[in-house]
C-alpha cells in the first residue's frame, strides 16, 4: 500500500512516531525494591511520579507518520500540560471543562464516558474537525466531550517480570497508586475524565 506522504504529514498528530524516530536500546536492571531501571539511568528517565519511561530517538516529521504509535515523550508532554495531541497548542477550555475528542462509545454502557480512563490527550478547537476526519477510530464515530476534572491516574506500558535480566511479559494499564507500577516501562500517560458534558462535533465553533 502506497502512502501520500505530503497530505498524511499534513494531518500527523503531535503526539505521533515517525519511522524516523525508534525505541532505543537499553540495558534493563532491578533494583532491589523499586522495580526495574535503566543501568545508565538519567533523572529525566523518570517522571514526577517516579514512572520509568520509554526512551525514543528525537525525529518529529522526518520519514512518514506511524500513526498507530505514539512518541513517548510528546504524548507524555501533551497529557501533562493538557495540550492538543494533533497541534501542541493549549487544549481548549471552558466553564464546563477541558475538551476531548472520542470514539463514541454511548452504547457500551450507561452513563459513558464519566469516570473512563483515556490515553488520548484533549483537543483545541480548530483540530477538532481534522481530527475527526484524518483517525479512523474517529471516523466511525466521534463525540466530543469536556471534562471537569481529569486527574493523572495510571500509566500504560510494557510490564516487566524480575529475573536474572528483567524481561516484559505484555503491555498493561497499571494505576500509580498499584505497587507494580515499579515494573512498568510507560509509553502512555492516562487521565481519569469527570463531570462530562457530551457535544455533538458538528455543535462545536471556532469562532
Amino acid at each position: 500500500m502506497t502512502t501520500d506522504l505530503t497530505s498524511r504529514s499534513a494531518l500527523a498528530p503531535y503526539i505521533s512516531a515517525w519511522s524516523a524516530e525508534e525505541l532505543l536500546p537499553c540495558l534493563f536492571t532491578e533494583i532491589p525494591g523499586r522495580g526495574i531501571a535503566y543501568a545508565d539511568e538519567r533523572v529525566i528517565d523518570r517522571d514526577e511520579h517516579g514512572v520509568l519511561w520509554a526512551r525514543m530517538s528525537w525525529a518529529p516529521r522526518q520519514g512518514r507518520p506511524v500513526l498507530g504509535q505514539v512518541h513517548p515523550l510528546r504524548h507524555r508532554q501533551a497529557m501533562r500540560r493538557l495540550h492538543c495531541q494533533v497541534c501542541n497548542s493549549p487544549a481548549d477550555q471552558t466553564a464546563d471543562g477541558v475538551l476531548w475528542l472520542l470514539p463514541d462509545h454511548r452504547d457500551d454502557r450507561s452513563g459513558w464516558p464519566e469516570g473512563i480512563a483515556t490515553t488520548e490527550p484533549p483537543v483545541c478547537l480548530p483540530c477538532v474537525r481534522v481530527a475527526s476526519r484524518a483517525c479512523p477510530a474517529l471516523r466511525r464515530g466521534a463525540v466530543a466531550v469536556r471534562a471537569g476534572r481529569y486527574p493523572v491516574v495510571a500509566v500504560r506500558g510494557g510490564f516487566y517480570v524480575t529475573g536474572r535480566v528483567p524481561q516484559v511479559i505484555g503491555d498493561e494499564l497499571v494505576a500509580l497508586t498499584d505497587s507494580r507500577i515499579r515494573w512498568v516501562l510507560a509509553h502512555n500517560l492516562v487521565r481519569q475524565l469527570h463531570d462530562c458534558t457530551l457535544i455533538k462535533v458538528g455543535d462545536l465553533s471556532t469562532n
